[in-house]
């Protein structure tokens, strides 16, 4: 039976890549009774295992499986973007819930946690140029009290600059005229758990990680990839892992250079996602940091205690 907690409907785990995030997800999940949904990007591409980190391993905690969700849910190839994973995020909280689980989102891509978080109605609203001339004679403190008017704002996110602000009221004017498809999302109330991790353990583990990787047959997935039909330039999209394998596999960089390349891709990717959850505080949200250099066992407690008190 679900533990309930009397604050809480979802906790979320955040960190950079390497902090160690689903090895506290999914043993958290196992003991409150939870499923993870994945905020990862590129782990929703089935046949992409090795490069976007897809550690199946880590979601089997003491021989039974934690069930976890939008992962291996598209093609190679495909484009998914944020708001196919705000909607797909939603049906699969709802679905935990009317299981009496307890939702769990475990990942290290802002711009979908934050979409989600932020409630951000993500219908793709067509821009109105007449609107944004008007509203551009405005100051940010009016526009911020024009769309308070609009609606109730849970954080700053939306209003911390103009053109943020601007395109908040254009969503708000559509859906005002449209009301025929607004969009009715359910109440967050998250516990945000963060994973922080020292900057020389994090090189440390991104640069044996990649080497990890690769001997294990990162080179080989792509090629598999690539002779499955998946043009080039679509992998490359993807970026870091796939890009560089990519470009090596096609011939266009040494073996030194993809590697070295790709190391430091991947250690500025987990600086702008540290960057990008320190934006997030300012905004409002609340992240209790926890140390990934404690003990597993006590940083679950940890959690468990601020979740239920």
């Amino acid at each position: 039976m679900i533990q309930q907690s009397n604050k809480y409907n979802l906790v979320v785990v955040l960190g950079p890549t390497a902090s160690g995030k689903t090895a506290l997800a999914a043993p958290l999940a196992h003991q409150i009774n939870g499923e993870i949904i994945s905020a990862d990007s590129r782990q929703v591409y089935r046949h992409m295992t090795l490069g976007t980190g897809k550690d199946y391993n880590d979601y089997v905690i003491e021989g039974q499986q934690v069930p976890y969700h939008l992962i291996d849910i598209a093609e190679p190839g495909y484009k998914y973007n944020v708001y196919e994973y705000q909607r797909d995020f939603f049906k699969a909280f709802d679905d935990i819930r009317d299981r009496n689980k307890f939702p769990i989102m475990c990942g290290g891509t802002g711009m979908y946690i934050e979409a989600v978080l932020s409630g951000f109605k993500m219908i793709q609203v067509p821009s109105n140029p007449e609107l944004r001339m008007e509203l551009e004679q405005k100051e940010l403190v009016e526009l911020a009290e024009m769309l308070q008017t609009m609606k109730k704002l849970h954080n700053t996110t939306e209003v911390d600059t103009k053109k943020r602000a601007i395109r908040a009221i254009e969503i708000e004017t559509y859906y005002q005229n449209n009301p025929q498809i607004d969009v009715v999302l359910p109440q967050l109330n998250p516990l945000i758990i963060g994973v922080d991790i020292d900057r020389q353990l994090r090189r440390d583990k991104i640069t044996k990680r990649l080497k990890d990787r690769l001997q294990e047959g990162m080179i080989e997935e792509v090629k598999g990839i690539l002779d499955s039909g998946v043009k080039p330039n679509d992998l490359l999209y993807y970026g870091l892992e796939y890009k560089y394998v990519t470009q090596y596999v096609l011939g266009q960089i040494s073996y030194e250079q993809m590697f070295e390349q790709l190391n430091i891709a991947i250690h500025q990717f987990a600086k702008r996602q540290m960057t990008w959850f320190r934006k997030m505080e300012r905004s409002g949200f609340n992240i209790h940091w926890l140390s990934a250099q404690s003990q597993l066992e006590s940083n679950i407690q940890e959690t468990k205690r601020l979740l239920f008190g």
